[in-house]
């Protein structure tokens, strides 16, 4: 039975992922990953695999049910852990290098911190509880710079995916993100963090761009409490999306 080609992207990606699970093969790698996420296999199919379910796949294939944790002391929780940021897309031979700046605590007057969730490059393009990871940006209104970049893959084994993922980010004020769900939203504002849609994504720098722009002219309610000046005037044609 023959199957849909795959990219050479996601074989690369298989290549890496199998050589990071000792003993594993290329071929079985596939077969685990095609019972579990169906014969097409393409870049948006291994955004859905979790370390649960590729140690599953991967112990079903290699027969491993009657061992404890069916791991065979084979594969060890970091080398599943490491096996899918390979398959998102993370490993550093995948990831493009992002051009992450040095940053002293204060060192930026009149600035916040702000995550953008994103699954590739520099975008804004990832929804709240299946990014890959978040971009941490320090901002003011006349700077910019990237300081950090989170991994979210440990959170499908953390048992609280979306508590892990509010923990990311403890130490930003504001997070942009395509989308997030009630419950979701709700840890994040309890947090202290301002969540901010915007649906059509977009390059993290160019939405942020628009946000010093309102930094400086008129900053929202929202913004103005963070920044602890005066309130101002909404901004009419700020594109985010209060969520609320």
């Amino acid at each position: 039975m023959s199957h849909p080609p795959v990219s050479d992207e996601v074989a690369l990606r298989i290549a890496l992922a199998a050589r990071a699970l000792p003993g594993v093969t290329i071929p079985d790698l596939v077969e685990a990953l095609q019972n579990n996420l169906g014969e097409t296999i393409d870049e948006a199919a291994l955004s859905r695999i979790t370390v649960t379910n590729l140690k599953t796949a991967v112990g079903q294939t290699y027969d491993l049910d009657g061992e404890e944790d069916g791991e065979d002391n084979r594969f060890s929780l970091a080398a599943l852990k490491e096996a899918v940021r390979i398959l998102w897309g993370e490993s550093e031979a995948n990831s493009p290098i992002l051009g992450i700046e040095p940053y002293q605590e204060g060192s930026m007057p009149n600035s916040i911190r702000v995550a953008v969730a994103s699954n590739q490059g520099e975008l804004l393009d990832g929804h709240f509880g299946s990014c890959l990871r978040y971009l941490i940006y320090q901002l003011s209104p006349t700077e910019m710079q990237l300081i950090d970049v989170r991994s979210a893959a440990e959170a499908e084994a953390s048992g609280d995916k979306n508590g892990f993922r509010v923990n990311l980010l403890q130490d930003c004020s504001v997070l942009y993100i395509v989308s997030v769900g009630g419950p979701a939203a709700a840890k994040v504002i309890r947090a202290g963090i301002y969540p901010m849609k915007v649906p059509e994504g977009g390059e993290a720098r160019a939405v942020l761009r628009e946000l010093q722009r309102v930094m400086v002219t008129s900053p929202p309610p929202w913004l103005a409490k963070i920044l602890g000046v005066a309130a101002g005037d909404r901004v009419k044609n700020y594109k985010a999306v209060e969520v609320g």
